[in-house]
């Protein structure tokens, strides 16, 4: 059996590198930088809608949101020392008063046009 700090690299290891990949896809392509604060999540919510509004088939761009939603997972860690937990392949991040929050899914949710990262991370970082 391991403990904590055992699971927390292995959990945090795919999120912490598809929020970096995301970082760099926006700085190189969009001409974006993202600074892992809560403020950046405004500008992730637009590329978001910018995305939609175009149209590509999920399949095309879902590799991108999951790079979004680590991000937004990261910003969520970084402001409330939250911590990745993952099952079954699914990540979430949980507070350090123990809610389960899904940023991946939340990015989904944003493509569909029923979400936002900016929202999810300000409700993350209000003690519940």
């Amino acid at each position: 059996m391991t403990d904590r700090q055992d699971t927390r690299p292995h959990a945090a290891a795919k999120p912490a590198r598809w929020a970096g990949d995301a970082v760099a896809a926006m700085r190189e392509g969009a001409r974006v930088r993202l600074d892992y604060s809560a403020q950046s999540l405004w500008r992730v919510d637009r590329m978001i809608e910018e995305i939609r509004r175009e149209g590509p088939p999920y399949a095309a761009v879902e590799s991108a949101l999951r790079g979004f939603g680590a991000y937004a997972g990261e910003v969520i860690v970084r402001q409330t020392g939250a911590e990745w937990w993952a099952t079954g392949g699914e990540h979430w991040v949980r507070t350090p008063d123990g809610r389960l929050w899904d940023p991946i899914e939340e990015a989904r949710r944003c493509y569909g046009g029923h979400g936002s990262l900016r929202l999810l991370c300000r409700d993350a970082t209000v003690s519940g």
